[in-house]
């Protein structure tokens, strides 16, 4: 695989069309943004090449920045295959972490085996405005673990999302971004070039809809 990841993940993306372009008429996200661009990561498991490519990425990133990692945790639901799948190239144990817990049985929140102070890096398929992947981190951290991380595979690159991870001091590594992502589909004439200066107007502050014409 390229030493560049993030654009052979850009690339790999948009081949089969888990990135989707619409700035003449937004997506609305779950945060209630207006966005000009929606990734969509669960089409990649349908797609072996790109599956592999996004596995082995992630299986090296997590050796790369947290080598001390003892398990795996994905976020419920998109984040829980990618997980799976990293523990498999790996040979860690995998959990997940649900967005509430159970209302029956053991009425666990946190699947799988976890110890109070284990290191745990959280698997995450894309981050936007950072909201959901900090509670799974919360969530963990009141169960005991110690979260080295987040190891995600798209990031928006907004900076609700910087100062939230800052704020809540976790790191995250990602394969590809909102940018390199922007660049490639225009050099790739998935969108026209003029289109890029609007995406990144987006990015820069997605509470401006002034990139809506």
């Amino acid at each position: 695989m390229s030493t560049d990841i993030s654009t052979v993940i850009a690339k790999d993306l948009l081949k089969i069309k888990a990135v989707f372009f619409r700035p003449e008429e937004p997506f609305t996200l779950a945060s209630g943004i207006k966005s000009p661009i929606y990734c969509d990561n669960r089409l990649t498991l349908t797609a072996p090449e790109v599956r592999n490519d996004i596995e082995n990425g992630l299986a090296a990133l997590i050796k790369e920045h947290y080598p001390d990692v003892e398990v795996l945790m994905g976020t419920a639901t998109a984040g829980i295959a990618h997980a799976a799948i990293v523990g498999h190239i790996t040979g860690l144990p995998m959990g997940y972490v649900r967005s509430g817990s159970k209302d029956h049985g053991r009425k666990n929140q946190i699947e799988g085996s976890l110890k109070p102070g284990q290191k745990v890096v959280v698997v995450e398929d894309l981050i936007s405005t950072g909201g959901s992947c900090i509670d799974v981190v919360n969530i963990l951290r009141e169960a005991g673990a110690e979260v080295l991380g987040i190891a995600s595979i798209f990031t928006y690159g907004m900076k609700k999302s910087i100062d939230r991870l800052a704020e809540a001091h976790v790191k995250n590594v990602s394969l590809t971004y909102f940018d390199v992502v922007a660049k490639v589909a225009a050099e790739e004439n998935y969108i026209r070039p003029e289109d890029v200066t609007r995406l990144l107007q987006f990015r820069d502050n997605p509470d401006d809809e002034s990139w809506i014409q």
